[in-house]
């Protein structure tokens, strides 16, 4: 029995997914990250309910309206000082762990993500999502289910190609279970972590995927998460214009909504160094804003569900709801900058159906005989602006139909997306995560090519002094004194430029203990050697890709 066992667990690192075996651990994983997901959205619910009195934290929006201004101003700042106390102990940087590290952890970490700053993430998300803070759940539960995955692939000490689809799995039965949304959940998985759409791990997503449904439905129910009133028909031949025009609109407008987001963040790094402030103060000052804003908008509170209902059925004027858009963009911005926690999903969803509104209301005004209900646009807006923020076309279309349960208006949802997406991908870095890490000089956007140079050091790669080959000691010393040199620290992605200005063979490689300290040769980096092992990696990225 010891020696089967030994066996399996041998199979399981070494062969990963091709082995039933995977797939046993895929279905446990995704039971885990799916009652993840549900203690999240539940601990939410309980503080939500706990802090402003509430019975119903899906009317909270409109419960706030009755609460003293005082309270509702307060509120939001107390919750940005526990998160930024949290951050400042948990965090090197100060930032909170969401999707974009989880992107970060699959192309570059082995499928792997942070422990300690993610906890800290899930604490501080949890805060700011019941204090008032204007952002989703489902960020924070992604990197929840992260962190399951990459302890499982610890424990297994798997490859990187199993640790990805580990992680795979994780996110799909998160998404899923948030969203009682289990085809939406695998295809996000694939392609927004993962990237690609390999047949080795689409089954053991698929089976995790569903196991994160089954929980959600054991404790809600078989329902989706909004009702549309009726049934919705599009007057295609005559409207499907209406609907390019409608994708082109969400697409700016997410770009306007990510771009806000960035240029807060900025203008609050930028603010925070020239008072002085600690960082832990950043995330206060973010909620006294928000609890300002939410005294006279209370809508922008918490993750914004019951604003959405109320754009998808049409129960908001053409004023309202663009008003409403324009301050939950101002909302979101100060929640992310603030680095208070949460997701953007729920937020894109929430513009994007007030959006859509909007432009239903006009356009139905216009052409009254020739238009199909305007909640339909809402619907339409709703996808559109979250697959353009999201870089996720087809999961986020998928998302929209399990969300509200309507497969009637899917040509409608389908062009107003493709448009969004076609336009906004050309703005900004393909998505807001990819964003985020360009911003942090991580560049995943344009693919292997422009990544995989960043994860190899010189050190790794070079020919030592004595090696056989190495580089001849005098040589390099006159290299070092005309300041032509790599320190061992440095990846492929400084070196592979300097080949290309120099053009040399081989670059000496120095240790430095100090700016001022004379560097001592450690052996040479040759052009060819970084070739090969550049090459040898996009082969392998390329295997999995397509295995």
């Amino acid at each position: 029995m010891r020696n089967a066992f030994r066996r399996g667990w041998r199979l399981v690192r070494q062969e990963g997914p091709s082995q039933i075996q995977f797939w046993f651990i895929a279905l446990g994983l995704g039971v885990a990250s799916g009652l993840a997901a549900i203690a999240f959205r539940a601990a939410v619910e309980w503080l939500q309910a706990t802090i402003y009195g509430t019975e119903n934290v899906n009317l909270l929006a409109s419960f706030a309206e009755t609460l003293p201004w005082i309270w509702v101003l307060l509120i939001p700042a107390f919750g940005g000082i526990a998160v930024g106390i949290i951050l400042h102990w948990a965090t090197p940087d100060g930032r909170v762990r969401s999707v974009a590290d989880v992107i970060e952890g699959a192309a570059l970490n082995d499928g792997r993500v942070e422990k300690k700053a993610g906890i800290a993430s899930a604490l501080c998300s949890w805060i700011t999502l019941s204090t008032g803070g204007s952002t989703g759940r489902e960020g924070p539960v992604v990197h929840i289910a992260s962190m399951f995955s990459s302890w499982i692939a610890n424990v297994l000490r798997v490859d990187g190609v199993t640790g990805r689809d580990l992680l795979g799995c994780a996110v799909a039965a998160a998404v899923s279970a948030s969203f009682n949304a289990p085809i939406a959940g695998a295809l996000f998985a694939l392609e927004v972590v993962l990237r690609h759409f390999a047949l080795h791990a689409f089954a053991p997503i698929v089976v995790a995927s569903a196991a994160g449904t089954v929980i959600n439905r054991l404790v809600y129910g078989d329902v989706t998460e909004f009702v549309l009133p009726g049934t919705t028909t599009v007057e295609f031949y005559l409207e499907l214009p209406a609907f390019f025009l409608l994708g082109l609109v969400c697409g700016l407008i997410a770009v306007i909504m990510m771009r806000t987001i960035f240029f807060a963040d900025d203008l609050e790094t930028a603010l925070q160094r020239r008072l002085g402030l600690p960082h832990w103060m950043r995330p206060a000052v973010a909620g006294l804003l928000l609890g300002v804003i939410a005294i006279y908008f209370p809508h922008v509170i918490g993750v914004g569900y019951e604003t959405t209902s109320l754009a998808l059925t049409g129960n908001l004027g053409l004023g309202a709801a663009f008003i409403f858009a324009v301050v939950k963009v101002a909302a979101v911005s100060i929640t992310m900058a603030g680095r208070m926690g949460g997701g953007i999903f729920s937020p894109s969803l929430m513009v994007g159906a007030l959006t859509g509104l909007v432009f239903g209301h006009i356009a139905t005004g216009f052409f009254p005989d020739a238009s199909s209900a305007f909640t339909l646009y809402a619907l339409a807006g709703m996808g559109a602006v979250a697959a353009a923020v999201l870089g996720a076309p087809i999961s986020t279309t998928l998302i929209v139909f399990e969300l509200t349960g309507d497969w009637q208006t899917g040509l409608a949802v389908m062009i107003s997306v493709s448009m969004s997406t076609a336009l906004a991908s050309r703005v900004v870095d393909r998505s807001f995560f990819l964003t985020q890490l360009e911003r942090r000089n991580v560049h995943l956007a344009e693919g292997p090519q422009a990544y995989l140079l960043a994860m190899f050091r010189v050190s790794g790669v070079m020919r030592k002094l004595g090696d056989e080959g190495a580089a001849d000691p005098d040589a390099c010393q006159r290299m070092i004194e005309q300041g032509l040199f790599l320190q061992g620290q440095a990846t492929l992605e400084v070196a592979l430029p300097m080949f290309d200005r120099s053009g040399v063979a081989f670059l000496p490689v120095v240790a430095l203990e100090g700016e001022e300290s004379t560097p001592v040769l450690q052996g040479a980096l040759f052009q060819v050697d970084a070739l090969k092992r550049y090459n040898q990696a996009l082969a392998a990225t390329a295997r999995e890709e397509h295995s």
